[in-house]
């Protein structure tokens, strides 16, 4: 989230959280009860995409160079996931991870999309 806010000038995309009554509302219902699965959900022109697909479609939104990744949308669905459930499985050990998650200024507040 924080990558794309700092790469989305316009502001073009809006979050929340997988576990709030506004995500629950615009993925219809497709998260039931149980385990909010640990991905990236995105919804464009009332599709839904995940995984791998949600972030090369992200990507494509912010720009050059980041939407240069896009091409890789030609490589399988499955191989492209397991990339994607491989970097997310060690993002933390290679990025690092904050000790407190970030709270939105005044400014980047209207990006969120409350409950």
């Amino acid at each position: 989230m924080q990558f794309v806010i700092a790469r989305d000038p316009e502001a073009r995309f809006r979050f929340a959280s997988l576990q709030s009554n506004a995500a629950g509302a615009l993925l219809n219902g497709r998260i039931q009860n149980g385990p909010v699965p640990d991905s990236v959900w995105l919804v464009e022109d009332g599709r839904i995409y995940t995984q791998s697909t949600a972030a090369l479609r992200v990507a494509r939104g912010l720009g050059f160079p980041w939407n240069l990744s896009y091409g890789f949308i030609i490589v399988p669905k499955p191989l492209r996931d397991a990339v994607y459930d491989w970097v997310a499985s060690n993002r933390y050990a290679w990025f690092g991870k904050r000790d407190v998650c970030m709270v939105p200024t005044p400014d980047l507040r209207d990006r969120f999309l409350d409950d």
